[in-house]
């Protein structure tokens, strides 16, 4: 049930990156809508579950938001190697050509979130059904995100879109395989837990100190904004409805 459950999955990757394809020259709304999905997806989906997963602390700080931090830094640091950010703030639209690497690093960690699902699917079955049904109804509605993320993300960063196809098709797969994996491998969910708050702290980085800025650059408007909002809405449905 695990695997067919990772299945349906695939499908809602595949439409996520199918609309982020056929959005055409209305990027700006793409970007905040994207830029929304993913704040609420760090906030009321990543976060908490990583806290639930990992209870470990360093002095008295939970170890997910410390994890968190560090992905939040790392990108950063890695930005400002490559001089993304210096001195051309104002060209914002145009500095992402020619650091693929970067929207490749990203959209890996978007693949690897994804087996990461389905891996949960697959745990949450060893768990029970109730559990395994759950786990599966919040990714089924986030993967869209994802797979909507794996296509914007690269592409903002200069990919062609048949890498940015290759990418998503990745993305689509990565849940079945990590479904087929948790139904035979056993984790200790800290791990998972502090995997999962760097991630966010990755994501929480792109979506504000880039993704917004782009979407904001060329066309400032309030209806990217009402988009933003939305996107940060949907994601506390969806994490309502899965709980």
């Amino acid at each position: 049930m695990a695997i067919v459950l990772s299945l349906v999955s695939m499908l809602s990757t595949l439409l996520g990156g199918f609309v982020a394809m056929r959005i055409g020259d209305r990027k700006h709304l793409v970007l905040g809508l994207a830029a929304g999905v993913m704040l609420g997806l760090v906030a009321f989906d990543l976060i908490p579950e990583a806290l639930e997963q990992t209870t470990a602390e360093v002095y008295g700080v939970p170890a997910v938001l410390i994890a968190a931090v560090v992905g939040f830094l790392s990108l950063h640091i890695i930005e400002r190697a490559v001089a993304i950010h210096t001195g051309h703030e104002q060209e914002f639209g145009a500095h992402h050509h020619g650091f693929e690497s970067v929207g490749l690093l990203a959209a890996a960690g978007l693949i690897f979130h994804s087996t990461l699902d389905g891996f949960g699917i697959g745990l949450g079955y060893q768990a029970g059904a109730t559990v395994g049904l759950s786990v599966a109804i919040a990714v089924i509605c986030h993967d869209f995100a994802d797979g909507f993320n794996t296509f914007t993300i690269p592409t903002l960063y200069g990919s062609a879109r048949k890498r940015a196809f290759t990418l998503l098709g990745l993305d689509a797969i990565a849940p079945v395989v990590g479904a087929i994996l948790g139904t035979i491998i056993k984790v200790p969910e800290q791990w998972i837990g502090l995997y999962l708050g760097y991630f966010a702290g990755f994501l929480l980085y792109l979506a504000t100190a880039d993704i917004l800025p782009e979407a904001h650059a060329e066309h400032p408007s309030r209806l990217t904004l009402l988009l933003t909002v939305l996107g940060v809405g949907a994601m506390f449905v969806v994490a309502a409805l899965s709980h």
